[in-house]
């Protein structure tokens, strides 16, 4: 309710340190009963997903670490880079249709890559949450190894369908929008 309370402050803080995640501050009742929000909540909107996360900012020791990390945890992005924090947004995400795209982050062709990689999200936004996971981190090798892959296979497609654990996986040379869609679709039917 108080623009200058101690826990605006902290919110300020929180979206100063994530630039690249859109915040806003309403103290209108009217916008708070149109999404639902009660006062004093912190509430993480995801459009990967049409879900969202509600923090209670009534408990006192919330502070901006705690909403960084909150939103961290929670965040959703077009696509989702794997690592131990995003790991919980990712296990809860709504969506049970996850593509991960395995491959060498520090590759000369990784960019080039991943502007292909998004392009192919676009069209598959709400129905499949797309993630990259780098296979040079110490912490993936257990997800690498999942999906029976080796270093030596990479780049791949792995696409897992959470309640029946089905899963696929395409080994590529080059990553296109077009080798991207015909896989998923492939999976989806």
């Amino acid at each position: 309710q108080e623009p200058e309370s101690p826990g605006a402050s902290q919110f300020r803080q929180a979206a100063a340190r994530i630039p690249e995640v859109p915040f806003g501050l309403s103290t209108s009742p009217a916008v708070l009963s149109h999404y639902g929000v009660a006062a004093n909540t912190v509430t993480l909107f995801r459009r990967v997903d049409n879900d969202r996360r509600d923090l209670d900012m009534n408990n006192n020791d919330v502070d901006a670490e705690k909403l960084t990390r909150f939103v961290r945890m929670n965040e959703l992005r077009l696509v989702t880079e794997y690592n131990p924090v995003t790991a919980i947004g990712v296990m809860q995400s709504s969506l049970q249709l996850h593509l991960l795209l395995i491959t060498d982050k520090l590759s000369p062709k990784h960019p080039e890559r991943m502007r292909k990689y998004r392009a192919a999200a676009e069209l598959f936004k709400g129905k499949i949450l797309f993630i990259l996971l780098d296979s040079n981190l110490k912490s993936n090798e257990r997800v690498v190894s999942f999906f029976n892959l080796k270093k030596s296979q990479l780049p791949a497609l792995a696409i897992f369908h959470e309640p029946d654990e089905e899963q696929d996986v395409l080994t590529l040379d080059e990553v296109s929008v077009r080798r991207v869609q015909d896989f998923c679709n492939r999976f989806l039917q």
